[in-house]
């Protein structure tokens, strides 16, 4: 049963600090308990609801987050560890993440409180950089892994392995590995399948390769995915769900594997994902 709140908002939306006021009054309306940490306590001025980081994903029954689909990613890579469910709600541009729009505050508070959702696992990625024997960077990632070239360099060489077995190579901007949730992002910008989210899957969609055939491709959530990168210049990199970077070197090696950590999604019964997908990708 969820009692407590915690709250996670992105300051530099318009009017994020007047709708979290808003929702904060909501829930205390509703007799739940909010929690928020203290840095946005400070900028609310709520110290009453303020709360370490450690103690936040201690006492946390489930998080708000308010903000756009580049919150609620950041968020999910906090978070996810602690096995604590999300409700994205949008105030942002897309919100394809989100479940719940600022005039729904209100209804979403005593759904929530009532117990009237429910939750939906997806699968997160978790990558390392190898270089020279040994991992150098890993990150999680809910949306993507994108390995590629700067904004002016030229082209870069990927070998791709999945499980060790060379499936392609050649020379372009560079590759990504998404998962489900990640297939409406970038890698559908370059041409890769949409996926439903609960398919256990990831996709790997080259970034304008140089070369006639060259097509996205749909392989097992277990399998392992190796990208051994080379170039003629130090403009590459890697990138998690378009947040992280990390400067990658010619001759790296990127792996991807399916993450021990998994986004729990607060949904509503009645929103179904291809009328999500059809609204938010018209822009409605």
């Amino acid at each position: 049963m969820v009692q407590t709140i915690g709250l996670v908002i992105n300051h530099t939306k318009t009017n994020a600090d007047v709708i979290a006021t808003r929702l904060i009054a909501a829930i205390l309306r509703c007799r739940g308990q909010v929690i928020i940490e203290s840095k946005t306590a400070e900028a609310l001025d709520r110290p009453d609801l303020a709360s370490s980081s450690d103690e936040f994903s201690k006492r946390a029954d489930m998080i708000f987050v308010l903000g756009g689909d580049g919150t609620f990613l950041g968020a999910a890579r906090r978070f996810s560890c602690f096995d604590i469910p999300m409700l994205g709600i949008n105030i942002g541009h897309l919100g394809f993440l989100s479940e719940a729009e600022p005039q729904d505050l209100e209804m979403a508070v005593t759904r929530v409180l009532n117990g009237d959702y429910y939750l939906e696992r997806r699968m997160m990625l978790e990558t390392c950089v190898w270089r020279d024997g040994a991992c150098v960077h890993r990150s999680i990632g809910l949306n993507d892994a994108g390995i590629g070239k700067g904004s002016f360099a030229r082209m870069i060489e990927v070998q791709i392995y999945v499980d060790d077995n060379l499936y392609d190579e050649f020379s372009g901007d560079g590759l990504i590995v998404s998962t489900p949730t990640g297939s409406t992002a970038y890698s559908l910008s370059c041409g890769g399948p949409i996926v439903v989210p609960h398919m256990q899957v990831m996709i790997l969609t080259p970034i304008c390769a140089h070369k006639l055939v060259a097509r996205p491709c749909v392989i097992g959530a277990e399998q392992k995915v190796r990208v051994k990168v080379t170039a003629s210049h130090s403009d590459l990199g890697l990138t998690v769900d378009g947040q992280v970077g990390f400067p990658l070197q010619s001759g790296d090696d990127v792996v991807v594997i399916r993450a021990a950590c998994e986004t729990i999604l607060v949904r509503w019964q009645e929103r179904a994902f291809f009328s999500i997908l059809q609204s938010k990708l018209r822009g409605d």
